[in-house]
């Protein structure tokens, strides 16, 4: 049997929450598909190669392609992240690398992937609380800039005392929007800007790193620091599968 990731109680909770979805049958085969789904993550391996375990390759992927049009997956992570702690609020954006599996024909919808001088990609924009843990993310082409959903990360998010993020962040109309949401901006100006950073809490920027841990444990799975999939729906779906694995020890 391949190696898997869910413990009892893991799989408890889980399986509480997709009851509470309203859109998932308690059905005993859902822990192995979920297993299988979560296999394909962390390896990255083509569908069609599933370990045989997991059942048939084309019985997982189509509940996971049905689950990801229903959101069902996202659902799971809102679910678990509700119980953050948004004190503060750190924002940040990474790139991923887009296979060219994920980049074949043309499609009507956008599908969050960028054309630049390294190619196609992909860039997850990231949200986490105090204790590092995210709250919500976005997916956007590799080419966006992150102030461009910089206000829908606040909006989306739980109201925060402190909002956290480094120069990319640099606007004023942005700093701006903090305040009137109730939060206050710790975000470092630019070397050019004569307003200088004399409020600043250096201390707390330091706790930065929080936002970037997170990157650094989601794109330990092979199929989220590459993107093979084609529908930004499916990948969403995976990246908040990575996520729900981050919050789900918070429960256990």
């Amino acid at each position: 049997m391949p190696r898997t990731m869910l413990t009892d109680d893991a799989w408890e909770i889980l399986k509480v929450l997709l009851k509470e979805s309203g859109r998932v049958y308690n059905k005993y085969e859902h822990r192995n598909t979920l297993e299988g789904i979560l296999y394909r993550m962390r390896t990255g391996i083509q569908w069609r190669d599933l370990p045989s375990e997991f059942g048939l390759w084309n019985t997982v992927y189509r509940r996971f392609n049905l689950w990801s049009k229903k959101g069902i997956l996202q659902k799971l992570f809102e679910s678990l992240a509700s119980e953050g702690d948004p004190e503060w609020l750190f924002l940040d954006g990474s790139i991923v690398k887009a296979h060219q599996d994920s980049s074949g024909a043309a499609g009507k919808q956008d599908e969050a992937i960028g054309k630049s001088r390294g190619g196609n990609s992909t860039k997850i924009h990231l949200a986490v609380d105090s204790g590092g843990l995210p709250v919500y993310f976005e997916l956007s082409g590799g080419q966006v800039n992150d102030i461009v959903h910089a206000q829908s990360l606040i909006i989306n998010s739980p109201q925060a005392d402190i909002v956290c993020a480094d120069k990319g962040y640099d606007s004023e109309a942005f700093r701006a929007y903090v305040e009137e949401s109730g939060a206050d901006a710790n975000i470092p100006r630019k070397r050019n800007n004569k307003l200088g950073n004399d409020d600043m809490d250096w201390c707390l920027y330091r706790y930065r790193h929080l936002v970037e841990n997170a990157f650094l444990r989601i794109k330990r799975y092979r199929a989220i620091s590459t993107r093979y999939d084609k529908l930004a729906r499916n990948y969403s779906s995976t990246v908040a599968l990575a996520f729900m694995m981050m919050w789900l020890p918070m429960y256990c």
